[in-house]
């Protein structure tokens, strides 16, 4: 069955047929086409092409193809696509009567609407998920608040902070994720239905009474930009890239940590594996998978740029690529999303070792040139002084906290029992007060306030969610 055809003599050829068909992929778009229909069956009630029993029947045929949509086999069909689908399971339960559903309605629009159905939909579940990881994240935080962690700069010990310190800087960059999504979702949200296959319907539909019906808060301004507009996709595909960059960065981060030359933490059978062939092999291969799909995901961006970037207005047919990577990418980033928070709750740090790498790195040695500055000495200068003692260090094999304070006064003088105190790197982390440091007072009002923030964004969730089903 086409829904089109009476223009040719003879139909396409079967090579033809199996290159464009898109009903393997595009029957995730199911639901959505189901109800978008639902609503159109509303509309068309509303313009006198249906009568209210008609439009009754046939939405009560479309609630009754949800319900089997679950069914063994249902989907097995050679279709041209899911359109094709819906219309003729239609047509098996109220006849004649189908044919009816298309009036007025092109594939065109019938695809950018189900398309924002279904991206709506899985922006959400994105959304939960970052919610659940960011909310794995703060637990760890909490439940290790005064452990302690050598910060890096070029993979190179650089500064103590506190290992919430170290979380939350992920958290921050998990909600400019969500918020990310929540600007693509409200990208999304916008209701095409009406735009006919360029030009705008012919027929007088109220189509603010069919975004109130599908959930959408506004409806398209322009019946060309409508039918081929995928910015809405675009906006997906770079919040899910940066989101799995993200995840990828701390996924990076946790295969150094776990491994044995590190040996900060260790995270749990959940999410390890082990070698065919060595027998004290524990890999990460959970992190190491997270890592490489990040790829993909950049990929799928990359993809529908590509294919956008010369399209003539309006609608092509080159735009039956805008699905498969954002259903490959929607997938990819939930789970990897899932398995990040699996690996978080899982972790199991390894306090001694994070305490011997920061005594034994020289991450005192900023506060102890921050002392001298406080003095009056000139930080270039001051500088210099600490650089001599880290120098000396090196060459008599002596950790900070094994210089006394009368070989620290052979190097200036200015120095006092307070930098003897600032060797240790507890202490030294301290002297981080400003807002967003890594002082331990700061730590817990961050801690505290990123608490807050995640139950403002759940809230938000609810209501949204609340308010378009």
């Amino acid at each position: 069955m086409k829904l089109w055809g009476g223009r040719f003599e003879t139909g396409p050829a079967e090579l033809f047929e199996r290159y464009s068909g898109s009903l393997d992929f595009d029957r995730k778009l199911f639901e959505a086409d189901v109800v978008g229909s639902k609503a159109f069956a509303n509309a068309l009630c509303g313009v006198g092409i249906l009568t209210a029993a008609e439009r009754d029947k046939i939405n009560a045929a479309f609630d009754g193809m949800l319900a089997e949509a679950g069914a063994p086999g249902y989907f097995d069909a050679d279709d041209e696509d899911i359109h094709t689908f819906v219309i003729r399971k239609l047509g098996e339960e109220v006849g004649e009567l189908a044919e009816k559903i298309h009036t007025g309605r092109s594939r065109n629009e019938q695809v950018a609407t189900d398309f924002r159905l279904w991206m709506k939909a899985a922006i959400r579940r994105v959304q939960a998920q970052l919610e659940a990881l960011m909310n794995s994240l703060l637990r760890l935080a909490e439940r290790e608040s005064d452990a302690l962690l050598p910060g890096y700069t070029h993979l190179r010990r650089a500064q103590a902070v506190l290992f919430g310190h170290y979380l939350l800087a992920y958290f921050e960059m998990f909600v400019r994720d969500w918020h990310r999504m929540q600007q693509a979702y409200n990208r999304t949200d916008v209701l095409p239905l009406g735009s006919g296959a360029l030009a705008g319907s012919g027929f007088a539909f109220d189509r603010g009474a069919m975004a109130a019906d599908l959930g959408f808060a506004a409806i398209s301004a322009n019946s060309l930009d409508a039918v081929s507009d995928r910015d809405f996709a675009l906006d997906f595909l770079y919040a899910a890239s940066v989101a799995m960059l993200h995840a990828s960065r701390l996924a990076e981060d946790w295969i150094l940590y776990s491994s044995e030359e590190f040996g900060f933490l260790e995270i749990g059978d959940e999410v390890t594996t082990g070698s065919s062939l060595m027998p004290q092999k524990r890999n990460p291969d959970a992190l190491e998978l997270l890592r490489g799909k990040a790829g993909r995901v950049c990929g799928s961006l990359q993809a529908l740029m590509m294919t956008l970037k010369g399209l003539p207005l309006a609608y092509n047919r080159d735009l039956q690529e805008d699905k498969e990577g954002v259903f490959d990418s929607a997938a990819q980033v939930t789970d990897s999303l899932a398995i990040l928070a699996l690996c978080v709750d899982s972790a199991e740090l390894k306090r001694p070792a994070m305490e011997q790498a920061a005594e034994e790195g020289w991450v005192s040695a900023t506060a102890l040139a921050e002392i001298l500055a406080r003095k009056g000495i000139a930080f270039h200068r001051a500088h210099q002084i600490v650089g001599g003692i880290v120098l000396a260090s090196v060459q008599q094999g002596k950790r900070p906290t094994e210089w006394t304070m009368d070989e620290l006064r052979g190097f200036a003088p200015e120095l006092d029992e307070s930098a003897l105190a600032a060797l240790v790197p507890s202490n030294a982390l301290e002297n981080h007060q400003v807002p967003g440091g890594t002082a331990t007072d700061r730590v817990r009002e961050a801690s505290a306030a990123a608490r807050a923030r995640l139950a403002g964004l759940a809230r938000m969730s609810a209501s949204e969610g609340a308010r378009t089903t």
